[in-house]
């Protein structure tokens, strides 16, 4: 794209291309890395959500890893977010696809609360014993998507796309350190103070602390 624009007489460089590639949500399509590769030594659990109907806060958690494009490199997040009320209940960032992340985020959140259900891809961060083991202890129930069907964790998906329209494209992160500063701030209005149509345009905070 570069090259082109350049060749048509517009003096620009790549990183203003994929600054405004960014902003207009456009990229180019190309192979990517899967995060949800499984591990055939670990224990995969069935999904027990089919045909059920999610009425009240804590019924439901869904937990999902996404890429974060940095300058000159890329980060991981992860979150976990309640699926009746929408709220984000932890996330963290790491410049690794490991599951000690994904542990710290899960202690994070069930210091504010505690589902019933967890569910979550196939992922081995995800499938790894040290993060089944949390769960279990917990008492909470494993609930892991079919392979290659993303609607099962729907919510979760939604959420990735406010984060990286409302937030991440935005801002162009350079460093994660940077990128989870901000994503604290955007996390904060997430719950605080943007309504969602789907909770009659009341915050995720409202719903979640009026149910628990």
């Amino acid at each position: 794209m570069t090259v082109v624009l350049n060749r048509m007489g517009y003096a620009v460089n790549r990183k203003r291309i994929q600054r405004l590639m960014r902003l207009m949500g456009i990229e180019a399509i190309y192979p990517k890395h899967n995060l949800s590769v499984r591990d055939k030594q670990h224990a995969v659990y069935p999904y027990l959500l089919r045909n059920v109907s999610i009425e009240r806060v804590n019924q439901v958690w869904g937990v999902d890893i996404t890429y974060l494009r940095l300058h000159g490199g890329f980060a991981f997040l992860v979150a976990f977010i309640d699926w009746f009320s929408r709220y984000v209940l932890s996330f963290a960032v790491s410049t690794t696809l490991d599951h000690q992340f994904c542990i710290a985020a899960l202690n994070d959140a069930l210091e504010i609360g505690m589902p019933e259900i967890c569910n979550s891809d196939q992922g081995s961060q995800f499938t790894a014993l040290p993060f089944v083991g949390c769960l279990q202890e917990a008492g909470v129930r494993i609930s892991m998507d079919g392979r290659g069907r993303a609607l099962d964790n729907v919510f979760t998906e939604r959420l990735w796309r406010s984060v990286k329209y409302e937030d991440v494209y935005l801002n162009d992160y350079r460093l994660p350190q940077e990128a989870k500063s901000g994503l604290k701030r955007y996390f904060d209005f997430y719950n605080c103070d943007r309504p969602h149509q789907a909770l009659d345009y009341r915050t995720p905070s409202e719903v979640f602390y009026a149910n628990v």
